[in-house]
């Protein structure tokens, strides 16, 4: 083993606060600066950068990181340098650096739009997984960070084409996701989702990614993706961005309420949202939104039966979200948004207490509604001798019992909410 990676393996594992400002106070980062200035090989590029990294994870280091005269500078330059290794480095430190109490100082020198430009330019051409990974790390960090650096960056780098640039990485994933099963991609899945659920709720840039067909098609195919076990995760925030899309392109809504696939697999992922309200929130509220465009009146004794074998097949789904949920206490009703309304999903997320109830209500006397409909259709059927509605589906899950056994059901849980 080299003397270099004697020190890559002493340094580069997790330090605590007490050893990091040990290291910093022994001029650790004049010498990491000085490698990086002098030496070409990039194994000890990327070691001294990972380095680097470690300690910025501490205030105190991150501070003597800041006042390292042109040490910020030269690791935004290895931005440039062609070595995967170095990039991916290069890149969780700026996104460390980002995240961190000192994120205005790393903003402003990313701000050149050479700069931008080379991130997205990684973003969009590696193939390297990892750096993939990495690159799209460090966007969503700008995305998320403190409302001064995202006035700075995001700008330019719309101007760019963040959002064709991050529609264009979803179709890749979604399509790899259909055709082949690799765990190493669901985690950057899940990274662009959130990216482009964060550009979502920016008043000045939701309109571009809200109004993309494209995004819409590909993330209800992901919501209606069959083996969610894996990525879960992924489904939800789909679901959470098709109700941030409903919000700003009304539209959006009346193009799903035929869509039985689409309302199967978003109650299918209210196990995968248990630990996190607003997620629930937003399933119940695209929920509403579809169920509130059902006219059952003008439903067709079979389309009828469709709605209902969708719903029959996901009442013991509905019963764990509706008995095992606790609502926390606390919460005030304000500027309330009921089902059907065009009010703003992010303000909806502010008042989830009684929003989950009343959208809950809303809900389930939609379904309800629904039932009864199947009802009588099927009484009507069967009073003229016609025995073309299929029964058996439903009466199947219900051992025989009649639909309206099902609304009694959920006029039971009702008393739950």
């Amino acid at each position: 083993m080299s003397r270099f990676d004697a020190l890559y393996s002493h340094y580069l594992v997790p330090q605590n606060l007490f050893s990091s400002v040990c290291l910093v106070e022994n001029l650790i980062l004049e010498v990491l600066l000085a490698n990086l200035f002098v030496c070409k090989s990039e194994r000890v590029t990327e070691i001294s950068i990972g380095i680097i990294g470690n300690l910025a994870c501490h205030e105190v280091p991150m501070k003597h990181i800041i006042l390292t005269k042109g040490l910020i500078e030269i690791i935004v330059d290895k931005l440039f340098v062609d070595d995967p290794q170095c990039l991916c480095e290069t890149c969780r430190l700026l996104t460390v650096g980002l995240q961190s109490g000192e994120s205005i100082t790393w903003a402003e020198a990313l701000q050149s739009e050479y700069i931008l430009c080379q991130i997205l330019w990684i973003a969009e051409n590696t193939l390297n997984l990892q750096l993939l990974e990495k690159s799209i790390g460090l966007i969503l960090a700008i995305l998320e960070s403190q409302q001064k650096v995202v006035d700075a960056l995001l700008p330019p780098m719309m101007k760019l084409g963040l959002a064709n640039i991050l529609i264009s990485l979803l179709t890749f994933e979604i399509s790899k996701l259909m055709s082949e099963r690799i765990p190493e991609r669901y985690s950057i899945l899940d990274l662009i989702l959130r990216a482009i659920e964060a550009l979502s709720v920016m008043d000045d840039h939701s309109q571009e990614i809200c109004s993309s067909t494209e995004l819409f098609q590909l993330i209800c195919d992901l919501v209606k993706f069959p083996d969610k076990v894996e990525v879960g995760n992924c489904c939800v925030t789909a679901a959470v961005l098709i109700a941030n899309m409903f919000s700003d392109v009304a539209d959006h809504a009346s193009k799903l309420s035929q869509d039985l696939c689409l309302l199967g697999g978003l109650l299918d992922l209210f196990p995968f949202a248990s630990d996190d309200v607003e997620a629930r929130n937003a399933l119940w509220n695209v929920i509403a939104r579809i169920l509130v465009r059902i006219r059952e009146t003008e439903l067709s004794p079979s389309s009828v039966h469709h709605y209902v074998s969708v719903l029959v097949r996901k009442l013991d789904l509905i019963e764990d979200e509706l008995l095992n949920q606790q609502v926390e206490p606390g919460h005030e009703q304000e500027n309330l948004s009921f089902p059907g309304s065009t009010a703003n999903a992010r303000n909806t997320s502010l008042n989830l207490l009684f929003v989950i109830l009343r959208t809950r209500f809303d809900d389930l006397g939609r379904i309800i509604s629904i039932l009864n409909q199947w009802t009588a259709a099927k009484e009507n059927v069967e009073s003229n001798g016609n025995a073309e509605v299929p029964v058996s589906e439903t009466d199947t899950i219900f051992e025989g019992a009649a639909p309206a056994d099902a609304v009694l059901y959920l006029l039971i849980l009702r008393s739950y909410i």
